[in-house]
């Protein structure tokens, strides 16, 4: 790893150094917090965490071929050097703050309250069309996991395409000051972590303190038919890059009041959605030889994919793609386990979009359901970090599913009471089915299903609905 010396690590994070002498000029190859994932001239980073203490795995990974550790104790007889700091898990941030600083690397910062995962693997495809491109995996985009991605950029990757996830002020402040982003997406501004963050207003500032860490000449890419996102006039000196479905600045009554929205860099036209197998749309896009225009089939379900579509084309004309790679990367892209991805087994389609919920996302995967053929089945729980109007926002999320022809609801969960009372009195011809319990939800519902039905799962990740998933597809 570039410039990861032992002796650079310990300045960075303020460490105190503790090995013998002629190993400081040495170099790590890698950085892990997991003791499993030590080789050979690693760097171990022991996290305390809810179940165990990494300090704990120290010898252990000296045993696998450690080069050093960070320590927040004084160690004895350690088999090798170690950085003695006063936070393991802020040295972090800072050797990932300072390693990313040393690359060359581009990175795309990505964040938002609905789509920032699947915004990330449209962008992640279509940059791949032309770049060596490194992406955040799974759910590495915390304070914890940021950092993790980062270490893994190697000097072949030309871009990385990082998420930047958050539920409380400043610590996008934190997650930005790593990624230095130079380019910085934000896909939306909704109703979720409002425990931490209040209301939309809140939301707003949370995520836009992205934009203190960007660098020189960094632009934003931003939903332009959000009326939040559509109300900033410059970043850091530079107009913005806005996306949406129409070119045109349009204006109109909003929540919070009348507003004008700005024209659109890029917008879709010809829309057609074909149900669970995607959409078709002509993407326009404009760039410095005039605007691009680019017919592309997304192979994704739901019309909110457009979305994603656009911010990529938007990110890839700035780092040079043509229209092309553009229309093979947003063509070639792929869900992922728990994000609106298509299950299909003995006759019956499962929509997996049960890694996390809120109010925009729920509403937005039952409009994907309403899409399907057969029998439509939502299996909704609750969704956590709602503040004080949890119930009148799942209470919403019922109101929703009025003329959207949802066969049965099928629901557990405290909060999910409020969206089977909103479906009683708004929707008669729904089914709706509460349980006490998920177990009995499951073998309810195994019993309930038939050939040609689509089913939905979703909820907030703490109700554990992957085994939902699991039981309808294995």
């Amino acid at each position: 790893m570039k410039n990861m010396t032992l002796e650079n690590i310990a300045a960075v994070c303020g460490g105190t150094y503790f090995g013998a002498e002629e190993a400081k000029q040495k170099q790590i190859k890698g950085a892990v917090i997991d003791s499993r994932l030590v080789e050979k001239d690693y760097l171990f980073i022991p996290i305390k965490g809810a179940r165990a203490d990494g300090h704990q795995f120290i010898p252990d990974v000296f045993e696998k071929g450690a080069l050093a550790v960070l320590s927040e104790r004084e160690l004895e007889n350690p088999a090798g050097p170690y950085i003695l700091v006063d936070d393991a898990e802020r040295a972090m941030q800072q050797l990932a703050a300072f390693y990313r600083r040393s690359l060359s690397v581009k990175v795309v910062g990505i964040t938002g309250s609905v789509g920032k995962t699947s915004t990330k693997e449209m962008i992640a495809s279509v940059l791949g069309q032309k770049f060596c491109v490194l992406k955040t995996e799974g759910n590495l985009n915390n304070g914890i996991g940021l950092p993790l991605t980062i270490f893994q950029i190697r000097e072949e990757h030309e871009v990385a395409v990082l998420e930047m996830g958050i539920s409380e002020f400043g610590e996008m402040h934190r997650l930005a000051e790593m990624a230095n982003p130079d380019i910085c997406v934000i896909t939306n501004i909704g109703t979720c972590h409002l425990e931490g963050l209040h209301d939309r207003d809140g939301i707003l500032r949370a995520k836009t303190e992205c934009f203190d860490h960007m660098r020189d000449n960094g632009i934003a890419v931003l939903n332009g038919d959000d009326d939040k996102l559509g109300s900033i006039k410059a970043v850091n000196g530079r107009s913005p890059v806005f996306y949406g479905m129409c070119k045109e600045a349009v204006a109109g009554d909003t929540p919070t009041g009348y507003q004008v929205f700005p024209e659109k860099s890029a917008y879709a036209s010809d829309v057609e959605v074909r149900a669970l197998a995607g959409t078709k749309a002509v993407i326009h896009i404009a760039s410095k030889q005039g605007e691009t225009v680019i017919p592309v089939e997304i192979p994704i379900a739901g019309e909110h994919n457009i979305y994603n579509a656009l911010a990529a084309a938007s990110v890839a004309v700035h780092l040079g793609l043509n229209a092309d790679e553009i229309r093979r990367g947003i063509e070639s892209v792929q869900t992922i386990s728990g994000r609106s991805n298509l299950i299909q087994k003995d006759g019956i389609t499962v929509i997996d979009d049960c890694y996390n919920a809120n109010p925009d996302s729920m509403k937005a995967s039952v409009n994907v359901l309403a899409q399907a053929t057969g029998r439509k089945i939502a299996v909704l729980g609750d969704m956590g970090e709602l503040g004080k109007e949890e119930r009148a926002l799942h209470y919403m999320v019922g109101e929703h599913f009025a003329g959207k022809g949802i066969d049965a609801l099928f629901c557990t969960g405290t909060l999910s009471r409020e969206i089977a009372a909103a479906v009683h009195k708004n929707s008669t011809d729904t089914e709706v089915h509460e349980f006490d319990t998920k177990e009995k939800l499951i073998e309810t519902l195994q019993q309930y299903k038939r050939e040609g039905d689509t089913i939905l799962v979703k909820a907030s990740h703490f109700m554990g609905f992957p085994e939902i998933v699991k039981q309808l597809t294995e």
